[in-house]
């Protein structure tokens, strides 16, 4: 049996990365495609098992590595010209387009499905709202609206459907009128230990985007002079975002792995405002006995409880610095068997069991079909 894994894009590393990372582990011997590849050294070795990619004509585009996200109509294209003829099963990895790679009858498609692409189904207006000029808003908004007509399209090229989550189970039905089977991404909570001793300061990590609200969490910080945020990750909005943080609130950029553990166990709290259709760091802070300050909203509803967190209602800084209020009056004792019980329904090698269970079910009954 000849495999391919296709994701999106290497460029930075996110949960969709981390999902990759196992696929890779459950089947070694694939061969990996995508728009384009701008891993470095360490990340190939570490995301990668130092595959060398399959790309598209993106890969070629000058500045592509910076200015991809202005890329996205040649998308659609890019993933259909690739040519993956050769292989019997084809498992996509997708927040994007990935899903749209083309197929013939006697190849299975399997797609991992992070998430219906956001920026042109329900994050759409709040992405064009970034776009000052209105003549570029138009033209984005028309181009996104072919993407989200090609979206649902490609949608039927997938064979079976496999949700990060049961929030994005009940998008793929309501975007794409597709049933899928929920299978949570893998999170390396043996990598992390519970803390109880804390430092004075609250914590997240985040791609420096818009959708990620960190712009939120420095407004509501604002409120709280005496408190302390650090703010690790990177991305566009990186410049903009360090101007607007008041002395008590830190960008750090990024942040290698161990010390950004380190971050998160000593952190008084994790902080996370974007809707997300999972969110693996909020399970890593829970793995180390960091109680989460999270969005009511999402991905989250499926991964804090009350005993390891408390939620805010909606995006705005009122209800956000209400919820940290309420955090420091409360100065709640959290219990660590709490966050040792909740975060090991997501570790490595129940998502490897599943998957594998999944794709060799849906394969044989595929080969099945095929002799008969």
């Amino acid at each position: 049996m000849k495999i391919a894994i296709v994701h999106d894009w290497f460029n930075e590393v996110g949960g969709s990365e981390k999902v990759v990372k196992e696929i890779i582990h459950c089947f070694p011997n694939a061969d990996v495609y995508c728009l384009f590849d701008f891993f470095d050294a360490e990340k190939r070795k570490n995301f990668l098992a130092e595959k060398k990619t399959k790309t598209s004509f993106i890969q070629n585009i000058p500045f592509a590595k910076r200015f991809y996200r202005f890329l996205f109509p040649l998308f659609p294209s890019a993933i259909e010209r690739l040519n993956l003829s050769a292989y019997d099963l084809i498992i996509s990895s997708s927040n994007c387009v990935a899903k749209g790679i083309k197929k013939n009858e006697k190849q299975l498609h399997i797609c991992y499905c992070h998430s219906p692409v956001r920026y042109a189904w329900d994050l759409k207006e709040e992405y064009l709202q970034t776009v000052k000029n209105p003549i570029n808003r138009s033209i984005f908004s028309y181009f996104l609206n072919r993407l989200k007509k090609w979206d649902k399209k490609a949608s039927n090229r997938v064979d079976f459907f496999i949700a990060n989550s049961s929030n994005v189970k009940n998008r793929i039905k309501q975007n794409y009128g597709r049933e899928s089977v929920v299978i949570y991404p893998p999170v390396d909570i043996e990598k992390f230990s519970i803390n109880s001793d804390k430092s004075n300061y609250y914590f997240t990590v985040s791609r420096l985007v818009a959708y990620k609200k960190v712009e939120l969490l420095i407004k509501a910080f604002e409120h709280f002079p005496q408190l302390k945020l650090q703010i690790a990750g990177d991305g566009p909005n990186k410049k903009k975002l360090i101007q607007m943080a008041p002395p008590n609130v830190e960008i750090l950029g990024y942040v290698d792995r161990n010390a950004l553990v380190q971050k998160m166990k000593s952190a008084k709290a994790f902080i996370a405002a974007a809707n997300e259709d999972f969110g693996i760091t909020v399970v890593e802070a829970q793995a180390c006995g960091t109680p989460v300050i999270a969005l009511n909203l999402g991905g989250y509803k499926e991964t804090v409880l009350e005993t390891t967190g408390l939620f805010f209602e909606d995006q705005s800084v009122d209800s956000l610095v209400n919820a940290i209020a309420a955090f420091e009056n409360k100065n709640k004792k959290y219990e660590a068997n709490d966050f040792i019980n909740n975060v090991k329904p997501f570790n490595i090698n129940r998502f490897q069991k599943e998957l594998l269970a999944f794709v060799n079910e849906k394969y044989s009954n595929f080969i099945d079909e095929q002799h008969k």
